[in-house]
């Protein structure tokens, strides 16, 4: 959901205040809202931000500073996670993220929309009309997406002191060519792996727990999690199980990654 800032104000002298369900605003007043989570005890307003999205909907984002200090704990229980292009994740010890691409399902709806737009007439009242019709639409799958994501990020953040990622480059993936076409732009951009891997970090990091980046070059679907031997036959990414030649043990491609990932995050961290 992309979000246009109108203007940013600091707190000057309680020129910024909340009461109840409405905040003072410089040279504007009181305005109702509806409040997304209370501000922490004993913390100070220093800025707030003003936002509307496409559809003309208003957010305000505050800025407060508190006293609060998070001790770092030892970790214990460790998670892996192996990125998937169009499921989010496969996980070393949970089930998989099984991302329900929120994109790809309204793309149809969204493409008839955006036919309709490139109709209308330019200045039409039609044309706004059907113009926040496909901003509706485009907020709806941000929403989605990003309610999902936090939701998954707080499941694992209460389960895990420590979870290990690779440390892959996104917009790399995105711009990655199959069969001489940009094939995995649009799965890559629809399943979120950055937004997530943010929300993961701050998650982790207010409790006192870490975000372990695993570097882009460590084989993790080449090695066998049980003997260690390293495959080079699985360089070829349609290779998608394989069996150990060495202790024989038989590999799903991304379960093996994902616990790859996480014993090397372990041993990071020892």
């Amino acid at each position: 959901m992309l979000q246009k800032s109108l203007t940013t104000t600091n707190n000057q002298k309680g020129s910024v205040r909340l009461e109840g369900n409405k905040v003072k605003l410089p040279k504007v007043g009181w305005v109702k809202l509806c409040l997304h989570r209370p501000l922490m005890e004993n913390s100070t307003i220093k800025t707030v931000t003003i936002s509307r999205t496409p559809s003309g909907k208003f957010y305000i984002s505050i800025l407060v500073e508190y006293e609060n200090q998070i001790l770092p704990i030892m970790p214990k229980k460790f998670l892996g996670l192996d990125f998937a292009m169009h499921g989010l994740y496969v996980a070393s010890d949970e089930d998989d993220a099984n991302y329900p691409s929120f994109l790809r399902k309204t793309e149809k709806r969204l493409a008839q929309a955006q036919r309709k737009l490139s109709k209308r007439q330019k200045g039409s009242h039609n044309r706004e009309k059907q113009r926040l019709r496909v901003a509706v639409l485009h907020e709806k799958i941000a929403n989605q997406r990003r309610d999902f994501l936090h939701k998954k990020a707080r499941d694992l953040v209460g389960k895990y002191d420590a979870i290990g990622i690779e440390d892959i480059s996104v917009k790399a993936m995105a711009k990655r060519k199959k069969g001489g076409k940009f094939s995995f732009g649009k799965s890559v951009a629809d399943n979120g792996w950055n937004m997530f891997t943010n929300i993961l970090e701050y998650k982790l990091a207010w409790q006192g727990k870490q975000l372990v980046k695993i570097g882009k070059w460590y084989p993790s679907s080449q090695l066998c999690h049980v003997c260690g031997f390293q495959n080079d036959a699985t360089k070829d990414l349609s290779v998608r199980e394989w069996d150990c030649p060495k202790c024989g043990s038989h590999h799903n491609r991304d379960k093996n990654a994902a616990i790859n990932i996480r014993e090397e995050a372990r041993r990071i961290s020892a």
